[in-house]
């Protein structure tokens, strides 16, 4: 291993040079309290930034180990160092200049929720942060001096505020890893009581704005539950807290519009993920495994069973192994469903406002005019009993324009400025009262939900080899052929997406076997993943790019969007 000294020489010696001198820096140097390795060197400043670690013994780290001793509240931790990282980066360092990509100095954003993020690495022996950093240049020639002051003088300034446990706000990381510890807690306590969700009392769900995750702070209403749904469970930090429990079967949110509804059903799709102290939805828990569901026209959808809701399509087109390359609004929704059924979700969460028109219901005169063999969709009111009946999939649905579906529900839920009701019985005696005589029908049984096979030849090489990248956070391009993930409103990260793309690229080299089905493949690749960490499947020695774990939900949805893609 070289010194830190050493460093200093080779920069000066190559100060003034062609970029591709900096090659010569690759490999790590010992600091007075640290390792400095920089793994990857870009190629000219217009590339990628390089890729460098920081390592530091935990015998000058000393981070408690009661901290970090289960794998939610490493999490906590690796959350909270990456945002301290960050911000310390914005205190300390004002960005050189230079051409391209020169000066950049980044570890990754995090937003309101909490992510397994490959940025820092914490165990018994070490603390390890991952960040990029473009060597600067002007032109194509080394900024040697520049470079020697970003090692020299603002890395071990962020540093030492950082990845010392003596230094930070000790405070504040156990309020993190603390409130981890209860949301994991309520988590467990979802299925012991037989809830999809959990909203607590005083939770702030209203947004700043479209374009911010943050809380709202001017004129916002708490959240309160009402008396008839409110709940109480007691959490091993914060103690009893009461909210409202959302019970498994099919439950309704109803009300006028600008009222709140989509705002609840937006906090129940993210309460997939825990949230940070501050964020107002700490204590909103929805099942990890939910799936919010839309139409989304001109998806691809490949050989994926939709004859539970469609059948009968003109040209005897096939729905059983239902293929397409530019779905309407009505298949794509029940594509999406039974793609979600098909990973395992046991919640699907729908708003009307997204939905297709007519796969959600038809009224009696539609039904009157257009007679049943004329129509090849059976609307989802006539399915989600049996859904609910038969495989015990539960369903949260945001309804303003259809009395019909009080009929199926089990729970009417109505927002009333931002305030929740329970009108189920008065809802439930509108629709006996004004019914038109008959009852909504449903079928006897919902219908198979199929598994299908990845094929190998779905991911053909190039002569050039294979080049998997995500672009932001909607999409990823394999061999230049974009999977629009755009509709997939519960990914949250671009780190995510970088995942995702990675993800693809061991399962085509190390899964796909045209044997396994697309279930047994994530679950195959969770389990490597949640035994060795996503540092297992990354391609990228030592530093593992910028990687957050995506759901399987999301990893599953990708494929199905891959234009490629080929099953049996």
């Amino acid at each position: 291993m070289k010194s830190y000294e050493n460093l200093q020489q080779e920069l000066q010696q190559i100060d003034g040079r062609g970029y591709k001198a900096y090659k010569d820096i690759k490999g790590q140097y010992q600091f007075s309290n640290y390792i400095l390795a920089i793994d990857h060197v870009q190629s000219d400043p217009f590339a990628p930034p390089s890729k460098c670690r920081v390592i530091l013994s935990q015998d000058q780290a000393k981070f408690p180990l009661e901290l970090f001793d289960k794998p939610y509240k490493r999490i906590a931790v690796i959350d909270f160092l990456t945002r301290l990282f960050a911000h310390h980066i914005y205190k300390f360092y004002d960005k050189v200049g230079g051409s391209g990509k020169s000066g950049l100095l980044s570890i990754g954003f995090c937003g309101q929720q909490i992510l397994d993020r490959t940025s820092i690495v914490i165990d018994q022996n070490k603390v390890e942060a991952r960040f990029e950093l473009g060597l600067p240049a002007a032109g194509r020639r080394i900024l040697g001096r520049s470079a020697t002051t970003i090692f020299s003088e603002v890395l071990p300034q962020i540093v030492e505020n950082t990845l010392y446990y003596h230094k930070i706000n000790q405070q504040k990381l156990k309020q993190q890893v603390d409130l981890s510890v209860d949301q994991q807690a309520l988590r467990r306590e979802l299925k012991k009581r037989n809830l999809v969700a959990f909203v607590a009392n005083d939770s702030i769900l209203p947004r700043e704005s479209g374009v911010s995750d943050k809380p709202m702070s001017k004129g916002v209403i708490a959240f309160k539950s009402p008396a008839s749904l409110e709940v109480e469970i007691n959490l091993p930090i914060k103690g009893p807290i009461k909210g409202m429990g959302i019970n498994e079967g099919i439950t309704l949110i109803v009300g006028g519009g600008y009222h709140g509804k989509s705002t609840l059903l937006q906090a129940l799709e993210l309460g997939v993920y825990n949230h940070i102290p501050g964020d107002g939805r700490e204590y909103v828990i929805t099942r990890e495994d939910a799936m919010k569901i839309r139409a989304e026209d001109g998806r691809h959808v490949e050989k994926t069973n939709i004859s539970p809701f469609i059948n009968n399509l003109p040209n005897q087109k096939d729905t059983i192994e239902f293929s397409t390359e530019n779905a309407s609004g009505s298949t794509s929704q029940a594509a999406n469903i039974m793609e979600a059924l098909e990973i395992g979700s046991d919640l699907l969460l729908i708003d009307e406002d997204t939905s297709a028109t007519n796969f959600m219901i038809r009224d009696a005169k539609m039904q009157q005019l257009v007679s049943k063999e004329k129509e090849p969709i059976t609307p989802f009111i006539h399915k989600v009993r049996q859904l609910y009946h038969d495989y015990h999939v539960s369903t949260v649905l945001v309804i303003g324009g259809s009395g019909d579906y009080f009929e199926v529900a089990d729970t009417i839920i109505m927002m009333d400025e931002y305030i929740p009701k329970d009108v189920t019985t008065e809802a439930k005696n509108i629709y006996e009262n004004m019914k038109s005589g008959k009852s909504i029908s449903t079928s006897d049984e919902f219908g198979d939900i199929s598994d299908r096979i990845i094929l190998k030849s779905s991911f053909p090489k190039s002569p050039k080899g294979i080049t998997i990248k995500a672009r932001g956070l909607h999409t990823v391009t394999y061999n230049k052929l974009n999977i629009d993930l755009n509709f997939l409103e519960q990914l949250v990260d671009s780190q995510q997406t970088n995942s995702i793309a990675v993800m693809l690229e061991y399962m085509m080299e190390h899964m796909v076997d045209n044997k396994k089905n697309l279930k047994e493949i994530i679950a195959s690749l969770y389990h490597l993943i949640e035994k060795s960490g996503l540092d297992a499947i990354s391609p990228y020695t030592g530093h593992p790019g910028n990687l957050a774990l995506p759901r399987k939900q999301e990893v599953a949805s990708a494929i199905s969007r891959y234009r490629n893609l080929k099953v049996k």
